[in-house]
C-alpha cells in the first residue's frame, strides 16, 4: 500500500517567508533551497512545491496541487473553481488586507472611474479591472503590466490598478487613489476532488486549525494571578478577557487562582490596576496558539 501524500503549494515571492514563518509557529518547519522549487518540510505526509501566488489557484483547480496558499484576488482573477478551507489574515508587511486600487497621477483631473472612458489602464489583474469598469459602465483599454506598474502613468498609461498595503510606493511615485477595486486576504484553498478524499480533507483541516490558532494568538498574552476571594469580583471587573477568566481554588480557601487571556496592548494599564485591586503573584506568559 502506497504512502498517502498531500501536495501543498507554497507561494513563491513576497508571501514566501511570511508563509514559512506562520507554518513554523504552527509546528511545521519549511526549509528553502536557492536551487530548488521543492522546499523541505518536516512532515513525511506533505510534499511542498513553490508556485507563484498568481498561478496557485489554477494549479489547485487542475489537481496538480492538492492545496495551496494564495490571495483571494488571484482566485477571482483566474476565476478558479476551488474550495476555500479558511481565510488566513496575513500578508507581506502586515496583518491587514491588501487593496487593489485605481490610481492616477496627483495632477490628473480624473475624479472617478467614469472620467477614464476611452483611456488606457495598466495592471497585473486584467480580469478584475475589466469587471470593475464594466460594473461602472465605462469602456476602457486594459493592458497587462509586466511590472513597475507605478511608473507607467502618465506616459505609458492614463491610470493603473495596483496592489498596496501601506500606500508608500504609490506616494513615492506621485500617485493618488481614485477608488478601491478590491480588498484581498490570503486564503488556504484546496482542489475539489482532494476535499472528497477523507484522509486529505482531515489532513488539510488539521493544518488549517493550527495555522488559524497561531494567527488568533498574535498580540495576545496570558495573565495568571492569586486573588483573595473577597477581591474577586473587583478583579474580574478589571479584566478585558478574551473569554470568561478561569477561576480555580487554591489550598488556602481564602484565595483563588485567576487565569485569563487578553490583548498585549492592555497589559501595561491592566497589571497596575490589578495589583491595586489586590491581585498578587501576577505572571504574564506568551500565547503561541488559541484554538476555539
Amino acid at each position: 500500500m502506497s504512502k498517502q501524500v498531500l501536495k501543498l503549494g507554497i507561494p513563491a515571492g513576497s508571501l514566501q517567508e511570511a508563509t514559512a514563518e506562520l507554518f513554523k509557529k504552527a509546528g511545521y518547519n519549511i526549509k528553502f533551497s536557492s536551487r530548488s522549487y521543492y522546499p523541505e518540510i518536516d512532515d513525511p505526509e506533505i510534499e511542498c512545491l513553490l508556485v507563484r501566488a498568481q498561478e496557485m489557484a489554477r494549479y489547485v483547480e487542475l489537481g496538480v496541487l492538492d492545496a495551496g496558499i494564495t490571495g483571494y484576488d488571484w482566485i477571482l482573477e483566474n476565476e478558479s473553481d476551488v474550495v476555500e478551507i479558511c481565510e488566513l489574515m496575513f500578508s507581506k508587511v502586515s496583518r491587514r488586507p491588501v487593496r487593489w486600487v485605481l490610481c492616477v497621477p496627483n495632477d490628473s483631473l480624473v475624479k472617478s472611474a467614469k472620467d477614464l472612458a476611452g483611456k488606457r489602464i495598466a495592471t497585473e489583474v486584467v480580469n478584475l479591472t475589466q469587471r470593475y469598469f464594466a460594473k461602472h459602465g465605462v469602456s476602457v483599454k486594459v493592458e497587462f503590466s509586466w511590472g513597475a506598474t507605478e511608473v507607467k502613468p502618465p506616459l505609458l498609461a492614463d491610470a493603473i490598478v495596483e496592489v498596496t498595503e501601506t500606500g508608500s510606493s504609490l506616494r513615492a511615485n506621485n500617485l493618488r487613489i481614485v477608488d478601491e477595486v478590491l480588498q484581498s486576504t490570503t486564503r488556504f484553498i484546496a482542489n475539489k476532488a482532494t476535499m472528497a478524499d477523507p484522509w486529505k480533507k482531515n489532513k488539510l483541516e488539521n493544518i488549517a486549525l493550527m495555522l488559524q490558532g497561531c494567527l488568533a494568538a498574535e498580540g495576545k498574552v496570558g495573565l495568571m494571578m492569586n486573588v483573595r476571594r473577597v477581591d474577586l469580583e473587583r478583579i474580574l471587573s478589571i479584566l478585558p478577557a478574551l473569554q470568561k477568566p478561569t477561576v480555580s481554588s487554591l489550598s488556602d480557601p481564602d484565595w483563588v487562582d485567576v487565569n485569563t487571556i487578553l490583548d498585549e496592548s492592555y497589559v501595561r494599564s491592566t497589571v497596575p490596576a490589578l495589583k491595586a485591586a489586590g491581585a498578587r503573584g501576577i505572571v504574564e506568559y506568551q500565547i503561541s496558539k488559541i484554538i476555539d
